[in-house]
């Protein structure tokens, strides 16, 4: 029987953080449970295509925007789960056997967040992020999406946006995102470049203007102002 799982990682000039990313693929090829890694660029001119072609990598290219980059992504897929997977984000070990107990329970679902940074700010905000995942269904994409095929496909898939395509996607499953036990590692680079309680409040109002039906686009050019 042929692996189950396709893993989905849009990448942008993301060779600083992808080969930790891959290494972390390597116990679910160990597992037998990786069917096919695909990379979709949104236009690197850094090492980034080098490294996904020297692991075997199915590469597709397209306009930088991480909605339409998953959707392509996921067009080439032919596994019975897809697993949306951020450069910048480490599965965590063991989680082979977490996703295979996924599998049997059904269901989309996503891990819990942890950033590779101690302190209490990281603290407060993952701890706020698994919060809004368990209670409100909404976790973000540096939380490692997995979705069935099919349940993906009834969703309409990722919505070609430049912002919460995250949030789009868990809004169309209705809220029936569980969260795994186990914590993915995310950077938590843009935190520290832009201070944690700033950042943290922009997402959240980013967020909120979302779920009032702010256009993506203008939250998108907005956010890019702010950087």
């Amino acid at each position: 029987m042929r692996a189950a799982l396709s893993v989905v990682i849009p990448t942008l000039n993301a060779a600083s953080v992808l080969p930790a990313c891959l290494a972390a693929l390597m116990e679910g090829l160990e597992a037998g449970l990786i069917r096919e890694l695909i990379i979709s660029d949104g236009g690197s001119d850094d090492a980034t295509l080098q490294i996904a072609e020297a692991t075997g990598a199915v590469v597709v290219k397209g306009a930088a925007s991480r909605g339409g980059q998953l959707r392509r992504g996921a067009h080439l897929a032919g596994g019975g789960w897809l697993l949306f997977l951020h450069a910048d984000t480490v599965l965590p070990a063991g989680w082979a056997n977490t996703v295979s107990a996924q599998f049997e329970q059904g269901g989309p679902a996503a891990f819990r967040l942890s950033f590779d940074a101690t302190g209490l700010m990281p603290q407060l905000v993952s701890g706020w992020a698994n919060l809004r995942s368990r209670v409100l269904g909404l976790p973000y994409g540096d939380q490692a999406l997995l979705i069935p095929r099919a349940t993906y496909d009834v969703a309409g898939g990722y919505a070609d946006i430049p912002l919460m395509e995250d949030v789009a996607m868990a809004r169309a499953l209705r809220g029936r995102i569980s969260v795994m036990p186990l914590a993915v590692t995310t950077s938590s680079a843009r935190y520290r470049r832009e201070g944690w309680v700033r950042r943290g409040a922009r997402n959240l109002w980013t967020l909120i203007r979302y779920l009032c039906g702010t256009d993506p686009v203008q939250l998108a050019k907005a956010y890019r102002r702010k950087r």
